[in-house]
């Protein structure tokens, strides 16, 4: 496994980072201001299986703003890989990685085994930020979960 820092022509990963953030000018938003990794695997060389964007917030806090795997290689570890990968990378010169997420068990059960603690949370931010109504695991994404790590 081996995982790239992008600097370059970060859009050709969209069909990626689409999977976690289904409209693409909020991905735009983050996306050219933020540090963009693409995970590749041993097995399937040259193709990237997971991405994950990170952004900084200011006052040593570090944010993933975007954290994607292909479904074909979802719950493989490839997700908690990438998060270990950033932990390491910015441990010294970050104090905190926070990440928001949709309130659904699976992506809360998912951050809390990668170590994250509840925050905090931004009511109806998905129904006030999104021009469609988002679904994950058929629950309507309404307020934003945050989720912080110490580093």
């Amino acid at each position: 496994m081996k995982i790239l820092k992008i600097d370059t022509n970060k859009k050709r990963y969209m069909d990626l980072l689409l999977l976690a953030d289904e409209q693409e000018n909020m991905i735009d938003a983050y996306l050219e201001r933020g540090t963009l990794y693409a995970l590749e695997t041993d097995s399937k060389i040259d193709e990237t299986i997971a991405v994950c964007v990170v952004t900084d917030e200011s006052d040593g806090v570090l944010e993933i703003k975007n954290i994607a795997v292909k479904p074909s290689d979802q719950r493989m570890g490839y997700g908690k890989a990438l998060i270990d990968f950033i932990v390491d990378e910015y441990k010294n010169t970050y104090r905190v990685l926070q990440v928001g997420t949709g309130d659904v068990p699976e992506a809360t059960a998912f951050y809390e085994k990668c170590g994250f603690k509840k925050s905090h949370k931004i009511e109806n931010f998905f129904t006030d930020n999104y021009n469609l109504p988002m679904y994950e695991s058929g629950i309507q994404l309404i307020d934003m979960i945050y989720f912080t790590l110490n580093l």
